[in-house]
């Protein structure tokens, strides 16, 4: 199941932020279809944000179709972004593995490690290599 988590200083609304993360979790294939989303209750809960916000997300998600209400029983997926070509890439996942494992044991916390990468990866695009 996914885990949300929000940076008050993207300049990115909290609603985006959720829809962003879905999209790319769907895009790796962390999430497949006919999994189930966390509840608005259980966003709420861990996030101390507005269940509006989370309801808002999960409506543009569903008005995209990449998932479906079920009410009473929760918000499920129903079709993924996933790249066959990421499926490829086994050796490239297994190297970042290792470099987040190295990162988190030099005592870097995740924000910090996605600190890092969104730093390097725009320096890198901005020099034509990403």
């Amino acid at each position: 199941m996914i885990e949300f988590h929000l940076d008050g200083r993207s300049g990115v609304a909290p609603y985006a932020q959720l829809v962003q993360q879905v999209r790319h979790a769907l895009r790796l294939g962390m999430l497949r279809e006919g999994d189930r989303l966390p509840t608005v209750k259980d966003v709420v809960g861990r996030l101390a944000i507005n269940p509006n916000t989370v309801l808002k997300a999960y409506r543009e998600l569903e008005h995209d179709g990449l998932v479906a209400a079920r009410p009473g029983v929760g918000t499920f997926v129903t079709r993924t972004l996933a790249d066959t070509t990421l499926a490829a890439h086994g050796p490239l996942r297994a190297e970042l593995r290792r470099w987040l494992a190295k990162a988190r044991r030099a005592g870097l916390d995740d924000e910090s490690i996605e600190a890092l990468f969104a730093t390097t990866f725009r320096a890198a695009a901005g020099e034509g290599i990403a």
